[in-house]
């Protein structure tokens, strides 16, 4: 008998293949396994207590599918992400730039950073209603609102990277005539990657929390308003099933996209053995 035709597949490039198929599907099968133990021991506990203000997952699943097929999840989904994205940039773009350079001049550091510790201690609720009532109910003061909220967790973070830049390479990218742009590009990013990594991630998780609340208080579409309508209803199922639905998205978004981004962003890195 023959052996197999392998073509011209050099030896061990199969299981090199069934290597990194495994190592990039087992994060996915452990967040599954652990999601379903979470389903589980909720079901168990729905079961022993049962009561309209604690459904189970049949229940809410039910309700997430009923929201989903008549296009009012998906709508209120999509309202809720567009705000999300907008106020992310929003806040990475400007706390970025703002903590570069106060992390980089220690006398505007030492002027600012009174502003920085007062806006970072106003509640995040002061600062929606006020820009409700100065701008309005609309877009721009509920996107604004999310990020002016945000802006000051994210200097923080970059103003610690900016401190521990390491001179060495800014004179290297002076000795060869580096551009602005090699110099954000080559020198820059590649120092403050950890601290955008860091920032990026609180920020994702803390900006859609407060895009819930702008929702709620004087927006009239979204996973907020939503969940405020039910909640006038009694209606836990529905509220539950909302919830749910968006911090699947979100897990979806974190999985797929920025943990992949982040690892080709630090694959000149070494790894440790």
């Amino acid at each position: 008998m023959s052996a197999p035709d392998t073509g011209d597949r050099p030896p061990g490039a199969a299981a090199g293949i069934s290597t990194g198929l495994a190592a990039a599907l087992t994060p996915v099968l452990t967040v599954a396994a652990s999601l379903l133990g979470l389903g589980l021991l909720w079901g168990l506990a729905a079961n022993a207590w049962p009561s309209r203000a604690f459904p189970g997952p049949g229940q809410v699943w039910q309700v997430l599918l009923a929201e989903a097929a008549n296009g009012d999840l998906f709508y209120h989904l999509g309202a809720t992400l567009g705000r999300v994205a907008a106020a992310y940039v929003v806040a990475m773009v400007v706390g970025s730039v703002i903590g570069v350079l106060l992390g980089s001049h220690r006398s505007a550091d030492r002027f600012f950073a009174p502003w920085v510790v007062l806006f970072l201690n106003i509640p995040a609720l002061v600062v929606i209603v006020l820009a409700y009532i100065w701008f309005g109910l609309n877009e721009a003061a509920a996107i604004g609102a999310v990020a002016v909220n945000k802006i000051p967790n994210v200097v923080v973070t970059m103003r610690e990277g900016a401190r521990a830049l390491d001179p060495g390479y800014a004179e290297m990218a002076a000795v060869y005539r580096f551009g602005l742009l090699d110099r954000i590009r080559h020198v820059l990013l590649p120092q403050l990657q950890p601290y955008l990594a860091a920032a990026s991630r609180s920020g994702i998780a803390l900006i859609w929390k407060i895009v819930l609340v702008v929702e709620l208080l004087g927006r009239s579409n979204g996973v907020g308003f939503q969940i405020y309508l039910y909640f006038q209803l009694f209606d836990v199922a529905a509220i539950l099933a909302y919830t749910l639905a968006f911090v699947a998205v979100m897990l979806v978004i974190e999985l797929f996209l920025v943990q992949p981004v982040e690892r080709h962003a630090t694959r000149w890195r070494r790894r440790p053995a």
